[in-house]
């Protein structure tokens, strides 16, 4: 399961890139309270929890949990 700190996210991608299931995103409906589209997870099922979002995340808001 992946958890973001939306608040915290600037939208840069990076986590989108790094998933091996392709199933983070830049959320396009909503913003947080930055003025960023926050990243998301569309299927948390399909998560295969290797941490790669998180690692590459320069802001730590990612956290990981199997």
């Amino acid at each position: 399961m992946v958890t973001f700190d939306e608040d915290l996210c600037k939208g840069c991608g990076l986590c989108a890139s790094a998933c091996p299931k392709k199933i983070v995103s830049l959320s396009k409906t909503r913003m947080n309270a930055k003025g960023f589209h926050p990243a998301e997870v569309s299927d948390n099922g399909l998560c295969i929890s290797c941490g790669f979002c998180a690692i590459i995340c320069p802001d730590i808001v990612i956290r990981v949990e199997k």
